[in-house]
């Protein structure tokens, strides 16, 4: 079974405006794309973290889902981001998006909203959390706010999981813990882990210093930066787990 490169792409977001942002990413994704499994872009890439649902983007146009449709098949990639829509209903979503190069993809809609920043009075909460396929790899699908939660992600043998991508726009006052979670993630979980966050600042004064991270099942940092490049290793993750049966055991 193959390894599986995932690069992360943290960069500053561009309030309320999908087409600005859809712009801006293709360029940095055009850069980096070659040579890598899965392109992982912050949470609502496509707008900020924004509560006026009418200014963010449409489910219904299919515009930012086509988009990286697009880009996923012109690279043979796959990428994994999350997007705050309106949907047909009236409703808005933080929905995790993971597509793949032949057009298909399965989504994740945020479980925990974020209560101080009144995300659970503008959004819709998910239900179940989601475990997506690709290249031989099972990858679990994780939104900012859901880090603070463990027992959401816990491996477990009867649906077990390699690595876990965390899209985010977690800001400065709180980054020690962004950092020292997904260590704990990867620990715990005996997986591999991508963190990938915003920069820059919103309107509400929120600054974001990115901190994105890619770590190995023991918690040690690999890779880090505006954009980080992580070689899941099969190998080396099944002699671990076989060395250390830590997610059995916890049944």
């Amino acid at each position: 079974m193959s390894d599986l490169k995932i690069i992360g792409i943290e960069a500053p977001i561009v309030w309320e405006n999908p087409k600005a942002n859809r712009d801006a990413f293709e360029v940095r994704i055009r850069e980096v794309a070659s040579g890598a499994d899965i392109v992982a872009l912050p949470e609502n890439f496509t707008s900020g973290f924004s509560m006026n649902t009418d200014k963010v983007d449409s489910w219904e146009s299919g515009e930012t889902l086509n988009w990286m449709k697009g880009l996923c098949a012109e690279f043979d990639i796959a990428i994994c981001a999350s997007v705050a829509f309106k949907m047909p209903d009236g409703g808005a979503r933080n929905r995790g998006l993971f597509v793949r190069p032949n057009g298909e993809f399965d989504f994740y809609d945020k479980k925990h909203l974020f209560t101080l920043g009144g995300e659970n009075d503008n959004y819709i909460a998910g239900e179940e959390r989601k475990v997506v396929e690709f290249r031989g790899w099972r990858i679990l699908l994780q939104i900012c706010y859901d880090l603070r939660f463990p027992v959401f992600s816990k491996n477990r043998p009867e649906d077990l999981y390699d690595a876990i991508i965390y899209v985010a726009n977690w800001p400065k006052p709180r980054i020690h813990g962004w950092r020292t979670l997904l260590q704990a993630r990867a620990i715990e979980n005996q997986c591999y882990v991508v963190g990938v966050n915003r920069t820059g600042e919103d309107p509400s004064g929120n600054i974001y210093t990115g901190d994105s991270l890619g770590l190995d099942p023991l918690g040690t940092v690999l890779s880090e930066g505006h954009v980080i490049e992580l070689m899941c290793d099969r190998t080396v993750l099944d002699d671990f787990r076989k060395k250390y049966p830590f997610i059995w055991d916890g049944e």
